[in-house]
């Protein structure tokens, strides 16, 4: 008898103690539709942690991408999420489009990847530099999307009226890459990740022009619009830029609730980038999963991930 208790008991320690080492942590992380870029890599990044050892189940769903994102994590119906820099900004200080809301209670786990502004034009408009755009066909972007959003705050800050100082049209991505083609339009104002399709598309039939940003009006945007900064597309990025091109860039983020754990907000980061090259079989603009990118912050980042950014001497505002 006292051998059935003593083993009885040993069982509840056993799997009291394999419970205790074994507790997996379940996490959603919401995403954005099909077509983008947030779709696929939600479930790359959950695959990726499931497989890493590091105790943790993720499943990732579809969502309506940056509001809604911001939205479920703040209420804690979703543990991670993906948002673009300029709409986690006004999240977190509850302005804009949140102003409803209030500031909700996010940080960042870690910056993914920049979308750089795009001014593209083609040889032979004899537009070589910003200024150059006065009076000329100009798109920027189509009327409420995020390209004419953008494209506005640079306008500003250079101080162009685009109803008076250039010929506006107003086109959407793929009508502008026709537009340039088709010598129908002179320069056109983009937003999205590098290497973009649409200046692509366009360089395989003209020879594209990057136009940079000024570094005065770089800095006004900056000053004025905090989500924003400076970014550098690397030379080499599309067919015969030979320099690197000054613009500003919105970010893309994955954002937590102030209060998830701190060793999981570490270990999701450190898994993240550690794993970069797995990841960027899928998703080329993993390439940007290093710590001096990664640690791009335009609010406060989580203290789990600062402590990964500080190991590898970088710091980061917590607060």
């Amino acid at each position: 008898m006292k051998k059935k208790v003593l083993l009885a008991v040993a069982m509840v320690c056993l799997v009291a103690f394999v419970g205790t080492a074994y507790a997996v942590t379940y996490i959603t992380i919401v995403s954005g539709g099909l077509g983008g870029t947030y779709y696929p890599l939600g479930g790359v990044l959950a695959e990726v942690y499931n497989k890493a050892g590091i105790d943790v189940k993720a499943t990732s769903r579809a969502t309506s991408a940056s509001r809604e994102n911001c939205r479920l994590v703040a209420s804690g119906r979703a543990d991670v999420g993906m948002s673009m820099g300029s709409t986690l900004y006004q999240a977190y200080t509850g302005t804009e489009a949140f102003k409803e809301d209030g500031a909700l209670p996010l940080k960042i786990l870690m910056h993914m990847y920049p979308a750089p502004h795009h001014i593209v034009t083609v040889k032979g408009t004899g537009i070589t530099k910003f200024e150059d755009i006065l009076g000329k066909r100009v798109s920027v972007g189509a009327p409420g999307g995020g390209d004419q959003v953008l494209t506005n705050m640079i306008l500003d800050a250079a101080g162009i009226n685009p109803e008076k100082d250039i010929k506006r049209q107003q086109l959407t991505q793929p009508e502008g890459v026709m537009a340039l083609k088709d010598g129908n339009v002179d320069v056109v104002f983009w937003n999205f990740a590098t290497p973009g399709s649409a200046v692509l598309e366009v360089a395989a039939v003209r020879e594209v022009v990057l136009i940079p940003i000024p570094e005065d009006i770089v800095e006004k945007v900056v000053k004025k619009y905090p989500f924003m900064f400076p970014y550098k597309i690397p030379k080499g990025t599309y067919p015969k830029q030979n320099e690197d091109v000054l613009t500003v860039a919105d970010g893309n983020f994955l954002v937590v609730n102030k209060d998830m754990d701190e060793d999981l907000a570490y270990k999701l980061v450190k898994t993240t980038i550690e794993h970069r090259e797995e990841i960027m079989q899928s998703i080329p603009q993993a390439s940007h999963f290093v710590p001096e990118e990664a640690s791009v912050a335009i609010i406060p980042v989580h203290p789990g991930a600062a402590r990964y950014f500080k190991e590898h001497g970088i710091e980061v505002p917590v607060e």
